[in-house]
């Protein structure tokens, strides 16, 4: 059967799947959402529904332009219906061999010219793209939850992914609305990486004693985060959130700046995981946590002190192996999870000697390699320079010494 351009395969009629097929009808493909349980399909298709009269109701669309999306999703639970799709998203488990296999099934169905994307948060495309007998065609574009609502997507080429094709899912992510970044095929790509210390760091804090509450309330009221850590894993779900930490912390052979915490372990086990469980780091009522804080300013200052330094660093040392350009790494941490600025930016407007400071007294306390400087903030502070720099420029300025 010949491949048509504009037919979108949507794989997983969960939370993400939805949105990412909601994405593409909204502009103006035509798409085809499979699921192997009738069951989420009826869900997701049930949902969409809620959501876009909830959009005519508050007069953001018409009703015609809400039919039409719903009209643009053929739902199905045969993979057989997406042997005409010019390009397939998968979005189910997190499962490196699951995904493998799917994506196996999918490359005899598809026609040569389909291009198959993943929308892992954490596993390696180029290990993913392995199982097929033609890598080439494989990347990942991996949107945030509310898929509709988030704008970022990173585009994740692997090993084999040609230039063109990922300048074109580039383009095309553009013309669904999106604000796409290139990212380097490493364990967490941008986002996942940069922002394990916000959880992190926290869940260390925790251990030492701090409430959930009080770190939540610096991080928002001192910080201007929208959300706290403790507040967005419950969001993410603590069961999703340990996984990808696992899994970045895996991926980096054991380095210990990644290291999970036992107490999100222990969320995990006890079946607190958020608010879709009704509970988690809060019990929830009618959606919203119950907590309380102290509002200490002295300390929390300080919180937020020690939580933003290291994702300051975490920022630099990805522009130090070029996981991504400068202006990637900004758009990623402020359009995927609404950091409040971008980190390089933030890092300038402190002073690298500042962010050094903060991180030198943190490791002569804890002598532990997850308040390591990264080598090229310890050259700018040397040398000179900014922080918003690509590493290539920083060489130009520093010369090879």
């Amino acid at each position: 059967m010949p491949t048509n351009s504009s037919l979108i395969g949507v794989l997983g009629a969960g939370a993400m799947g939805s949105g990412i097929a909601q994405v593409a009808a909204t502009a103006g493909h035509p798409v085809v959402l499979f699921d192997a349980f009738p069951e989420a399909l009826d869900r997701s298709s049930g949902k969409l529904a809620k959501i876009l009269n909830r959009l005519v109701e508050k007069g953001r669309m018409t009703q015609e332009q809400a039919g039409g999306i719903k009209d643009r999703i053929t739902y199905t639970s045969s993979l057989e219906d997406i042997q005409p799709v010019g390009l397939v998203i998968e979005a189910i488990i997190e499962n490196l061999e699951v995904k493998q296999s799917l994506f196996q099934e999918v490359e005899n169905l598809v026609g040569e010219g389909c291009v198959i994307a993943s929308n892992t948060s954490s596993l390696s495309i180029t290990s993913l793209a392995g199982a097929l007998s033609y890598s080439s065609r494989f990347l990942g574009l991996h949107f945030f939850n509310p898929a509709p609502l988030m704008p970022l997507v990173e585009v994740i080429p692997g090993y084999e992914s040609p230039s063109d094709r990922v300048q074109e899912m580039y383009e095309l992510m553009k013309s669904w609305g999106k604000v796409p970044v290139i990212a380097k095929d490493t364990p967490g790509f941008i986002v996942n990486r940069i922002a394990r210390p916000f959880y992190g760091e926290a869940l260390r804090m925790a251990e030492e004693g701090h409430s959930f509450a009080d770190i939540d309330w610096a991080m928002k009221e001192l910080g201007g985060f929208r959300m706290g850590p403790f507040e967005l894993m419950d969001f993410i779900g603590n069961d999703i959130n340990f996984t990808v930490t696992q899994t970045v912390f895996k991926q980096f052979f054991y380095d210990r700046r990644y290291q999970p915490s036992l107490i999100q372990q222990r969320m995990v086990e006890a079946g607190r995981l958020g608010r879709k469980a009704g509970k988690g780091y809060y019990t929830y009522e009618n959606g919203k946590p119950i907590q309380e804080s102290t509002k200490d300013e002295v300390i929390g200052q300080q919180m937020v002190k020690r939580i933003v330094a290291i994702l300051i660093n975490e920022a630099v040392e990805a522009n130090f192996l070029s996981i991504a350009t400068p202006e990637d790494i900004e758009l990623a941490m402020t359009k995927g999870v609404n950091y409040p600025k971008g980190l390089l930016a933030w890092g300038d407007e402190w002073g690298a000697e500042t962010v050094l400071d903060v991180l030198d007294s943190l490791y002569e306390l804890y002598r532990e390699d997850r308040y390591r400087a990264s080598p090229l903030l310890r050259r700018i502070v040397k040398e000179g320079g900014k922080l918003h720099q690509s590493f290539t420029q920083h060489l130009v300025l520093y010369g090879n010494a």
